[in-house]
């Protein structure tokens, strides 16, 4: 379910995974649990846990903490939209394990919020309990036991089989799910784009595409309204990849029910040279000749194969 998984615009990872990511997307433990736990109660446990004001709040949360029950205590109610089923948010987080009482990620600190979808299987049972029905702008606190957490040790966070996670969120925003503004044309040597289900589903060749192209482009075809995409942000997108000019469609998101969200640092170069700059809410296509893809080293066992020009579509949700 990582990231690291998908073939789309990914290069081959380093070892391990970032902190963010492993919060995001570890999820297979506990889906192998039988029943993942309910969502009753569990918050009068949080009644002793101390939470700081300001831009950068102190979670003090005592030894051996513990919660039978996911639980939540909103500490700060917003006055944004409230948050449902599907929904993708970006928040802010403090996280303390329970059983040392000690902070192991913080996402205010390193002023990189993170993209959640509240879609089962996509993230932690305990955040889609702890964030649904909260309104954009509320501070929560969440008590995550290891039935609605990873359900397993994680190493790289310091967490036991049994730990029970303590978790502050921001809920920053909600993430659009679609690309908005002004309808572009593609040009006509540019494969067309499907669209299947009011989301497009991959291109076919026109008359004028020509076989092979050597110079990587981007063609926006949603003109966005919000900010620029900077070169080392992280980018939410929607997102489907094809084999130039009417190939194997390798990767595609919309399936999933969630964008997926992707560090520019860690994705093929022709991402990297041509996103930044365009802004958020765009749909565009991009056209990458295999010198600025995966040359002659593809993922083993995909659809991609040595040399081949890649062809992507992407909505471009948000930036951090």
């Amino acid at each position: 379910m990582a990231v690291a998984a998908m073939v789309g615009p990914v290069r081959p990872p380093p070892e391990g995974l970032p902190v963010r990511r492993i919060l995001a997307v570890s999820v297979v433990a506990c889906l192998l649990l039988a029943g993942c736990g309910g969502s009753d109660s569990g918050s009068q446990a949080l009644d002793d846990v101390k939470v700081g004001g300001g831009d950068n709040p102190k979670l003090t949360v005592a030894k051996n903490f513990t919660a039978d029950k996911t639980g939540t205590k909103v500490v700060k109610e917003g006055d944004g939209e409230e948050t449902k089923s599907g929904d993708v948010l970006k928040v802010n987080y403090v996280a303390v394990n329970g059983r040392t009482g000690k902070q192991f990620d913080n996402s205010f600190t390193s002023k990189s919020p993170l993209t959640v979808a509240l879609t089962e299987g996509s993230v932690l049972p305990g955040f889609i309990k702890g964030l649904e029905g909260q309104k954009v702008g509320s501070r929560v606190l969440v008590a995550i036991p290891p039935e609605d957490g990873f359900g397993q040790e994680q190493q790289t966070l310091g967490i036991k089989k049994d730990d029970t996670m303590v978790f502050l969120f921001d809920i920053v925003s909600k993430v659009p799910q679609k690309a908005t503004g002004t309808a572009k044309k593609l040009p006509k040597d540019v494969p067309s784009l499907v669209m299947k289900d009011g989301h497009p589903s991959g291109f076919e060749a026109t008359k004028s595409t020509p076989k092979k192209v050597t110079k990587a482009s981007a063609h926006v075809v949603i003109q966005g309204t919000g900010k620029a995409v900077g070169k080392d942000q992280s980018v939410t997108a929607h997102y489907v990849g094809q084999v130039y000019p009417d190939g194997d469609v390798f990767d595609e998101s919309w399936s999933k029910g969630a964008p997926a969200t992707f560090q520019l640092s860690q994705l093929v170069k022709c991402w990297q040279d041509l996103l930044p700059g365009q802004k958020i809410g765009s749909r565009v296509v991009l056209v990458c000749p295999s010198d600025t893809a995966y040359g002659d080293s593809p993922p083993q066992g995909g659809k991609i194969k040595a040399g081949d020009t890649l062809l992507f579509v992407i909505d471009l949700l948000d930036a951090s």
